[in-house]
């Protein structure tokens, strides 16, 4: 019993954490990110553009663990199928580095 205990707090501290961090995206700060990289170009928070919107890939991605460094991969490879045919192109880290896109990723799942 003392195990299953155990096991729940760590859960639950587990999950306050992951909210806690959520809550600390600066959202101001990813969305001008989001705006100089013309990621907002293709991407608007909550309707389709030329891409899927913000709310779209957090809706699809929740609770997948591995997401940021899916995503991340996504838009440095760029891609197509998953949201349509048009293709996402590649985006370099000169056109947003590594620590922006992070932040970028991190707000978006945070919707």
């Amino acid at each position: 019993m003392r195990t299953f205990s155990i096991a729940v707090c760590a859960a639950a501290a587990l999950v306050f954490l992951s909210e806690s961090a959520r809550a600390q995206v600066d959202a101001k700060k990813a969305l001008e990110v989001a705006n100089k990289a013309a990621c907002t170009a293709c991407h608007s928070l909550d309707k389709k553009l030329v891409g899927p919107a913000y709310k779209e890939v957090a809706k699809k991605y929740k609770g997948n663990a591995g997401a940021p460094a899916l995503l991340a991969a996504k838009v440095r490879k760029g891609g197509q199928g998953v949201w349509g045919p048009i293709p996402m192109p590649p985006n370099t880290p000169a056109q947003i580095g590594d620590a922006d896109l992070n932040l970028v990723i991190a707000w978006v799942l945070s919707l």
